[in-house]
């Protein structure tokens, strides 16, 4: 170590002897002395320079210590290393205020002989004589040649340092990483003493930091270089870390002595970290560079300050002598500025130096000003940090959705609720919540229970940074909820869009499933290029499903119960006692499925096939998705509802159950006629032998599966677009793995069975999904049967009259030329003298400022086609004239329709449109989401709802009623002969109280049911479908249409059945036209357009008389089913059972209820009544045409028509003919207003 001491000596000319000199320290320091005198003055004596310098020599001489283990003596450098700091600071400080004082008099100077050479110039003149330019001076060219090359080498290091480029930030970030190496090397140095002798060649962190620290002085000649203001960047603190630690490196290097000193300073380049996130682009957020940038502040301060406390409390003070240090490690003095910030000052460690303790004092002022400034403002970042900011992590195997809009608890739990159901299977679908807001606790809380399959992920579909978070270019689908109680469905629609349009503009392949509020903003989805119905993007329409329900109930009350039950998915409660929730609950159990039906039913007629599934399959079947045969509309498929006996069914036909389980309906696919036909359990109905062997063999086909043709209607052998060579091997393939009772030429249809053979997990079937068309008679192929315009005795051909319209242009629903609203409104006195029976009386709650509901989603199923004209329904609004103006637009085309300008609350109003005497009340206000508190939204409903049923009625009618058989209509007398063979004329008192009049009442809020019926026993917490007024169907709430977005996208097939049941045949096409001109087109008929009356409807049978008033006392459901379907195709669905039939005493309650799909064996009671899907009668409309529209018994008079009523009041309320008298006058009455 008596080398570094050498080296120390040899810095004074020489005197040391080099490097090796053992000499002794005190030897050493007087020669330099004696060195330095003989520098100074050549002609003094060594001996008195020695004496006149010996003070100096005793100040230079410092205690022994072990802080500097090479010297025995003690001999500390660290000045060496400062002054070369500061004279490297103060230095160039100085030349640079040297070079702007001398540039800034070189300027004020020679201004004036600058102006006096210039005006001599002017004056010699700048031209020769012959008027040519003279030369320009040598010098000026040289000095612009300079400034040039300055400017140049000036813009490239700006641009070598600057982030702008790819080299400029790739030169940044290595210089913060460098700095951060330097740091990490100061932490490891910083164990060691102070001060220490070190050899560069030995000393490997030495070594490194020297390289380092070159790389530093070339990037600070760079800044240099490009700095505009040389001034401002000598101060600036980067500048300020490279003079205290670049400079001292090369003296150690020189002295083999290092010295720890500032080398701390270097944490300060900490502070641009925040400015490198930013050049990687990792920080992209302000709220993310605000939380850098303070971080990076306090820590840097933070160690900056720990790092002077070190050196100053190893080294001591210099006027002690350094006799007052104490050993302190680097992290302990990171723990001491901590505690000192805090203000929390422990004791155990503390400054015991007049340095370290000054600079305390200072420390802790600011010290404590930045702690309580920016430590809550960094936790306050991190707490408003996003929780739920990362992305979505696909799992191999398991499919994905996204569902975003309005997320809430109730809507979350009521989608969550229908779409995890058990009945479902197993249903291996991830659920990825997407939401601008964070959950509250209730939802947070939900999203626990649910974590194995649901996911939630706040931020926002409008940014495709969020849509790629959580994959939506690799989900199965994305569902959109709608706001249903939002006080402006517009906006709210147009929000919803606005989502569409953002995520097929990210992924246009993305199937999407949304929720519309308002019907008329549908077209506005047709406007997307991407939106494509079919392939598999649905729009849910809550108005127009709720206002079809509604509307269906008109014509079979009850049925929109029914229909919401059918679709959502309820768990099966067991209730032993006999009540009518019993029988309620066992339907509410079934749901609606899908499955292809087996190649045993392949021949045969629907009837056949349904009567076949019930009695022996214990399946309902109601529809089927029929596949043309016509080559030309092999594409197109059709949903036909109870399409009758004429359709005979194709392989792969699909099939449409009603069940109560999933597992339930395979049995339709195993079905095997030779296995199973003498079986009766049906349990016992699963895949057979004939089943196993097809598909192992199938194994084989399916490798010449691109062989076979699926583009004609022919078999491989027939078809002419197949290869010889394929066809040959199809005929060995045939003879050597025969198939049984399965042809070989049929090869697309075993493959398709083949491929539908294993279950789908999410059931009912996933794959039909994007498959299932939607049902569009407009454009239908021919089916297998006779058209019926060639039916003998129908009335088409009479309908078929050039200069009538009667139809619009597709044909589906009646149609009239449009009137004026005055010509339709009522007073009070018109409307009792026209003496209204069998009709509709909505009362509807709005307001000139009320948001539009759209009624002509009511109006519509109501004027169906399949309907004859005389069995239309009068249709009479109650309600302010203001908002139905509003509405009169999109009805002005309907027949049959009037307005009573009132208020349904009027006792009057209802009594002058004879609401005793209507088929069904409804009850629709506009306002119900104008208010903030959700128990008094329904108010107007319930008001309306009570007021009605308070009312009382004289029994007039019913007392001519029961007296005068001529009021019965000709050709509905029940000893007449030639009555229809199925009705259900009963003859009871009339209504006498507002109790019996069939209401439905639309609610917004849920737990206000409870409000409608106050003799009921129903829990404020029931949940809807449990109470007593929706299992009667006297209640609608939009919220059970919540479970048509699961059961959409698990079968978009099962919407298309629900929209062609209760919107009376609206299709694509439809919609398409309504876009375009917001109304309904007359057309003139046509075969094709009267063709499409030809569909089923929804009616009630009623047991009381009839031919099958036998079965209707004590008789079996399966017994009704079976001869129902086999002499009218007519098919039976369920039940609307009086709320006491099971008594054994008789009750004067008139409340009934609804049974889904009761098993065969369920008895019947006489006064029940059947839900059923009757066939279009072609000749119902010819025998009386003069017959009044509101006559509730005109159903049918014809021998082959079945007079089916409508309604379900035949069995608890009397029938209401009127005399000819009153007829004749509500006939005339009619003409005025039609």
């Amino acid at each position: 170590m008596a080398n570094g001491g050498g080296g120390g000596g040899s810095s004074g000319g020489g005197g040391g002897g080099g490097g090796g000199s053992s000499l002794r320290m005190s030897s050493n320091i007087h020669a330099n002395h004696l060195s330095l005198d003989a520098s100074s003055s050549s002609s003094s004596s060594s001996s008195s320079s020695s004496s006149v310098h010996e003070p100096k020599m005793d100040a230079l001489i410092i205690p022994v210590t072990m802080e500097v283990p090479c010297d025995s003596r003690g001999q500390r450098m660290w000045w060496a290393f400062l002054a070369s700091s500061m004279v490297t600071f103060f230095g160039g400080l100085f030349i640079i205020l040297l070079w702007r004082t001398l540039k800034y008099l070189w300027t004020v100077c020679c201004h004036c002989g600058g102006k006096t050479k210039e005006a001599q110039k002017i004056n010699n003149g700048s031209s020769q004589a012959d008027g040519t330019l003279k030369p320009v001076d040598e010098k000026e060219e040289a000095v612009a040649a300079e400034v040039g090359w300055m400017t140049s080498v000036k813009d490239w290091a700006g641009v070598m340092i600057s982030a702008q480029t790819l080299t400029g930030r790739v030169l940044v970030v290595l210089v913060f990483a460098l700095s951060i190496g330097a740091l990490v090397i100061y932490f490891i140095d910083s164990s060691n003493p102070i001060e220490s002798c070190q050899n560069f060649y030995k000393d490997f962190t030495l070594q490194i930091d020297m390289a380092f620290n070159v790389f530093f002085l070339l990037y600070f000649g760079l800044r240099f270089i490009a700095a505009n203001d040389k001034l401002w960047f000598w101060l600036e603190v980067n500048s300020v870390v490279d003079f205290f630690t670049v400079p001292p490196v090369f003296v150690s290097v020189y002295l083999n002595r290092s010295w720890l000193g500032l080398r701390f300073l270097r944490a300060l380049r900490l502070i641009q970290f925040s400015e490198i996130l930013q050049f990687l682009n990792i920080l992209k957020t302000s709220n993310s560079i605000k939380l850098v940038n303070l971080l990076s502040i306090f820590i840097s301060t933070w160690l900056t300050a720990a790092g002077f406390i070190h050196l100053v409390e190893n080294s001591g003070d210099p006027w002690e002598n350094f006799q007052n240090n104490q050993a302190l490690t680097y992290w302990e003095c990171v723990y001491l500025l901590m505690v000192t910030m805090s203000t929390v000052g422990y004791g155990d460690v503390y400054a015991k130096t007049t340095l370290g303790r000054l600079f305390m004092v200072f420390f802790i002022l600011g010290g404590l000003a930045m702690f309580a400034s920016y430590v809550p403002e960094i936790i306050e970042l991190i707490g408003n940090r996003k929780k739920y900011g990362g992305s979505y992590s696909a799992v191999s195997g398991r499919k994905h959705i996204v569902v975003c809009g309005h997320i809430t608890l109730e809507s979350v739990s009521n989608f969550l609720k229908d779409f995890l159901h058990k009945d479902r299977d197993d249903v291996n679908v991830e659920i990825v919540f997407l939401h601008n807001i964070s959950p509250n606790l209730e939802l947070e809380a939900l999203f626990k229970r649910h974590f194995t399959q649901v996911e939630f992920y706040q931020g926002s579909v409008l940014n495709p940074h969020d849509l790629a978070r959580v994959k939506i270019e690799s989900a199965d689908a994305c569902l959109i909820l709608a706001n249903k109680y939002c006080a402006d469905p517009d906006a709210e629609d147009a929000s919803n869009i606005m989502r569409v349009i953002s995520i097929k503009n990210y992924h246009p392949k993305i199937r999407i499933i949304t929720q519309m509020l308002q019907y008329h903003n549908k077209a506005h989805l047709l406007n997307i290029p991407s939106w494509n119905w079919k392939e598999g993007d649905d729009a849910i329409c809550l108005a127009e499903l709720k206002l079809g329900f509604i509307a269906q109930s008109c014509l079979a009350q009850g049925l929109s119960t029914m229909l919401a039950n059918l679709f959502s998915m309820r768990s099966f409660i067991k209730i032993e006692e006999d009540t009518w929730q019993k029988y309620y609950l066992e339907g509410v159990s079934n749901e609606m499925y899908t499955e292809y039906l087996s190649s045993a039913f392949v021949g045969l007629s629907f009837p056949t096939v349904c009567e076949l599934c019930f009695v022996k399959l214990k399946l309902l079947m109601i529809a089927i998705e029929y596949k043309s045969a016509n080559r030309e509309s092999r594409s197109r498929k059709r949903i036909l509802i109870n399409p009758g006996n004429h359709l005979k069914i194709q392989e792969g036909t699909l099939g449409f159950f009603i069940a109560s389980d999933a597992k339930e309906v395979k049995r339709a696919f195993f079905y095997c006629k030779a296995c199973h036909d003498d079986i009766t359990d049906p349990k016992r109905i699963k895949k057979c032998g004939c089943k196993r062997l097809i598909y192992s063999k199938m194994s084989i086909y399916k490798r010449m599966r691109r062989a076979c043709c699926f583009d004609c209607g022919r078999s491989e052998r027939d078809c002419s677009c197949m290869s010889g060579r394929v066809r040959g091997n199809m005929d060995t393939l045939g003879r050597d793995f025969p198939l049984s009772s399965v042809s070989v030429n049929d090869c697309s249809t075993s493959f398709r069975a083949f491929e539908d053979e294993q279950p789908s997990t999410l059931s009912p079937k996933k794959k039909q999904r994007n498959g299932g068309m939607r049902n569009s008679p407009s454009s239908s192929p021919k089916l297998m049967r006779h058209d019926p315009l060639l039916i003998p005795g129908n009335d088409q051909i009479d309908n078929m009259d050039s200069n009538v319209k009667k139809y619009d242009s597709t044909g589906m629903f009646h149609w009239c030329a449009p009137k004026e609203i005055e010509k339709v409104i009522l007073t009070r006195s018109e409307a009792a003298m026209t003496v209204l029976s069998g009709h509709v009386v909505v009362c509807i709650f709005g307001d000139v400022s009320s948001a539009l509901i759209g009624l002509r989603n009511l109006v519509m199923p109501l004027r169906a086609s399949n309907f004859h004209y005389h069995e239309l329904k009068h249709i009479v609004f109650v309600g302010s004239i203001e908002y139905l103006k509003r509405e009169w637009e999109t009805l002005h085309n309907f027949p049959k329709v009037s307005i009573l300008p009132g208020t349904p609350l009027s006792r009057a109003d209802l009594r002058a449109v004879n609401i005793n005497l209507c088929d069904m009340c409804v009850i629709l206000s506009a306002n119900q989401n104008n208010i903030d508190d959700t128990s008094l939204q329904d108010k107007e409903c319930i008001l309306a709802s009570l007021n009605i049923k308070s009312m009382q009625f004289d029994d007039s009618i019913g007392v001519l009623q029961a007296n005068s058989q001529g009021f019965t209509p000709p050709g509905m007398d029940r000893s007449s002969p030639d009555n229809s063979p199925v009705h259900g004329m009963l003859r009871q008192p009339s209504i006498t109280t507002g109790v019996n009049i069939p209401i439905i009442t639309e609610l917004v809020n849920d737990t206000n049911v409870q409000f409608l019926d106050q003799d009921d026993d129903d829990d404020p917490d029931t949940e809807l479908y449990l109470t007593q007024p929706f299992a009667c169907g006297t209640a609608f709430a939009v919220s059970v249409l919540d479970s048509l977005m699961s059961a959409t996208y698990f079968n978009d097939n099962i919407l298309t059945l629900i929209r062609t049941l209760v919107t009376g045949g609206a299709t694509p096409e439809l919609e398409a036209l309504i876009a375009e001109e917001n109304a309904l087109r007359g057309g003139y008929s046509t075969p094709q357009t009267l063709a499409n009356r030809d569909r089923c409807r929804v009616a009630q049978l009623a047991l009381l008389d009839g031919p099958f008033a036998d079965l209707g006392d004590g008789g079996c459901y399966g017994d009704l089913f079976c001869k129902a379907l086999k002499t009218y195709n007519m098919l039976c669905f369920g039940i609307y059972r009086l709320r006491d039939a099971h008594l054994s005493t008789p009750s004067q309650c008139t409340k009934r209820y609804v049974i889904t799909n009761p098993p065969y064996e369920f008895e019947l009671v006489p006064t029940d009544l059947i839900f059923c899907l009757m066939q279009f009668d072609h000749n119902a409309g010819q025998s009386r045409a003069s017959l009044s529209h509101s006559s509730h018994s005109s159903q049918s008079s014809s021998k082959k028509s079945s007079s089916i009523h409508s309604i379900p009041s035949t069995a608890n309320r009397p029938n209401r003919p009127k005399s000819r008298e009153s007829r004749d006058k509500q006939n005339r009455k009619e003409m005025v207003y039609r």
